[in-house]
């Protein structure tokens, strides 16, 4: 397992409200974090609920200013603790794929998904981008076992009706599903806004494919609008939630938050553990202009802070 370093002191303050700024937050929320993060110096300490060794990396390759090289990004992981991380990626990421994913394998960080982004200009089912198929020979390549994480683009289902866009959905799901077995691996569905964006969509897809194994992974950061409803869509999901990626929530956004400064992710986590999930969970980075290790220090601050508030009920 990697090496849990001890989180920020109040040093790191500065750092992390600079952080705050580049992720678009008001001046409260940097009162918020400025209380986050100097509430407590000690390393982040996981429970049975939230054991380091369940928090996945998410959004830390393209959203990183500090542009690292896979061997500085999976030595960043280590620093942090993390033993699993999901490779997201861009074209110009591609050329080091498969390096990064043998790398990641090598020196014990797990790589629990990569991310397939499906658009209908150019993705259907028996044939995929140019980008897609390298993202699935640089898997077959590095010799890996994983989930593949599908975003779909709206306008794949243009112009269908709601009982077509499943069919439709279904078709491009059990090609991607087939396409992932040859390498051992499984595709899980990813809200990401729009019609596939409703996990109750996404159901009815994964109802359509009884003979593949497919699943979901539920997005904070892609929800607000489900927030209302979030305590029935955990009962609905929960027989195929895979992973669910954890980020400060308000209704009104911003969108991306460090976890522990919203109004309502913590009632969200503590639904999704009364139901019986335990994880993994996706810990975010997805601010284009910040250090990426110092967003997922915020967001694992927030989680320590959550873990001492369940601690004590």
């Amino acid at each position: 397992m990697g090496r849990m370093i001890a989180s920020s002191s109040n040093s790191l303050v500065p750092v992390l409200l600079a952080a705050a700024a580049l992720a678009g937050l008001g001046p409260g929320a940097g009162a918020e974090w400025r209380a986050e993060a100097g509430a407590d110096e000690t390393a982040v300490r996981p429970t049975a609920a939230l054991a380091m060794e369940d928090l996945v990396a998410w959004c830390i390759v393209p959203f990183d200013s500090r542009k690292r090289t896979p061997e500085e990004r999976i030595g960043m992981l280590e620093q942090l603790g993390f033993t699993r991380y999901a490779y997201d990626w861009r074209t110009e990421h591609l050329a080091d794929t498969a390096r990064e994913l043998r790398l990641a394998e090598d020196r014990g960080i797990d790589v629990t998904a990569v991310w397939l982004w499906i658009d209908g200009e150019g993705d259907r089912p028996g044939q995929l981008r140019e980008d897609n198929e390298r993202v699935l020979a640089a898997v077959a390549e590095a010799g890996i076992s994983t989930q593949f994480w599908l975003g779909f683009n709206e306008n794949f289902f243009e112009g269908l009706s709601g009982d077509e866009k499943v069919a439709r959905g279904a078709e491009m799901v059990g090609y991607l599903s087939d396409r992932a077995a040859e390498t051992g691996s499984r595709v899980a569905l990813y809200n990401h806004g729009g019609w596939f964006g409703e996990p109750e969509n996404q159901i009815r897809i994964i109802e359509a494919l009884p003979d593949h194994d497919v699943g979901i992974v539920y997005n904070f950061h892609h929800g607000h609008e489900q927030i209302d409803r979030f305590d029935t869509l955990v009962e609905k999901m929960k027989p195929y939630l895979w992973v669910v990626n954890l980020n400060g929530m308000r209704p009104e956004g911003p969108k991306i938050l460090p976890f522990g400064t919203g109004t309502h992710e913590r009632a969200m986590l503590q639904r999704v553990l009364d139901a019986g999930f335990k994880g993994p969970f996706g810990v975010l980075g997805h601010v284009d202009d910040a250090d990426v290790k110092v967003i997922l220090e915020g967001n694992l601050k927030g989680l320590g802070v959550h873990r001492a508030a369940a601690a004590t009920r």
